[in-house]
């Protein structure tokens, strides 16, 4: 009977993916485990290398999603395709030390009562091998920032390293995670419907075995999102929530260009806001193809005809706020507040559902 899946994330990892089923191997040599590789459709071919490792091992799987990115959405769906009773999630890089596996088994069979264990590398023992002092401080930071949405009292919630019952992360799946970003975990006890029961285990954290580091700004932008949708219960749509933040970015461009070109240049009214308007249009595509919409990425000549797309969507919104805009402006003598910030309230439902359904829904592939 098979007794444990192990859920590896992968995007680009080609050159780890043999080390990991290797490592595994040494790591459960009792254990009746499978390993089930969530690709994103790398362009680097680590879902044919998994499923070259598959034919000789049918111990490994490869899940492979066309059109979707995410690491907390790929272990989402990895828990979904298991059918073993205990479930675990790990980085393909082997920062995480698989040999913590079998103790992390062990607890959970023999404890009724626990929920999930957690690899930890803030419990005494635990340490975070060649980070900076920049890294260390960002660390600290987001940790305090989870306990706004945190039912329970983790040392370290930003930990992408834990195992866990599958019953247990159907209930949080069910509850409504949001998927977004790569704090999988927060997620999990962020949605679970009662408090999951845990017990964190020291480790240290290693340095990358091959490849780059998918660490970028866009990951503390998806942080910031998952809290706030938590924060909000999941009223709103989390893609809405982003594209309303970038909205208010685009407001402040606006601004700026319609202050410089009315005030500074002593253009008319009408043409600075025209002009203002097509700038922060531009910023805000731009903007929610890297952000909000960062799985379904533009690129190439996809990136243009996106943008007329988008500007196409936009521009019943953008001509009303224009026409509205200039008809306050005549009566008030707050310009600014006439500018822009009565057309953005009044289109931000508008632009979000139109570009969802014309610009980028036309990125997934058939």
């Amino acid at each position: 009977m098979l007794n444990l899946s192990l859920i590896v994330p992968t995007f680009n990892e080609v050159d780890n993916v043999a080390e990991v089923v290797r490592r595994v191997d040494e790591a459960l040599p009792q254990v009746k485990w499978e390993l089930i590789f969530v690709d994103d459709d790398s362009p680097d071919g680590t879902a044919a290398k998994v499923r070259e490792l598959a034919k000789d091992d049918p111990r490994v799987r490869c899940l492979q999603r066309i059109g979707r990115r995410g690491l907390a959405s790929a272990c989402m769906e990895g828990m979904l395709a298991s059918c073993a009773p205990i479930v675990a999630v790990m980085d393909a890089d082997l920062q995480h030390d698989e040999r913590l596996l079998l103790q992390m088994l062990d607890l959970l069979e023999d404890d009724a009562n626990l929920d999930i264990v957690v690899g930890s590398r803030y419990v005494a023992g635990g340490a975070t091998t060649g980070w900076n002092s920049s890294r260390q401080a960002i660390s600290r930071w987001a940790t305090r920032l989870s306990s706004t949405v945190l039912k329970a009292d983790l040392k370290d919630p930003m930990s992408g390293f834990f195992m866990l019952r599958h019953a247990a992360a159907l209930r949080s799946i069910r509850q409504g995670m949001s998927g977004v970003g790569f704090k999988i975990m927060l997620d999990l006890f962020a949605s679970a419907p009662q408090p999951l029961r845990f017990v964190e285990l020291p480790y240290s954290f290693r340095t990358r075995f091959a490849g780059e580091s998918k660490l970028d700004t866009t990951v503390a932008w998806e942080y910031f999102i998952m809290l706030l949708d938590r924060t909000m219960g999941g009223f709103l749509p989390v893609r809405f929530i982003a594209f309303s933040l970038v909205g208010g970015l685009g407001l402040v461009v606006h601004l700026a260009v319609l202050s410089l070109l009315f005030k500074g240049l002593g253009t008319t009214f009408f043409v600075a806001q025209g002009a203002a308007t097509l700038v922060a249009m531009t910023t805000n595509f731009l903007l929610n193809n890297v952000l909000t919409y960062r799985d379904m990425r533009l690129r190439g000549w996809r990136l243009l005809s996106g943008w007329v797309s988008f500007s196409l969507a936009c521009s019943v919104g953008a001509l009303a706020n224009l026409g509205v805009a200039d008809w306050l402006y005549e009566r008030a003598s707050a310009w600014w507040l006439a500018s822009a910030v009565v057309g953005v309230v009044v289109g931000a439902v508008w632009n979000y559902a139109v570009t969802t359904i014309f610009t980028w829904k036309k990125a997934r592939p058939a």
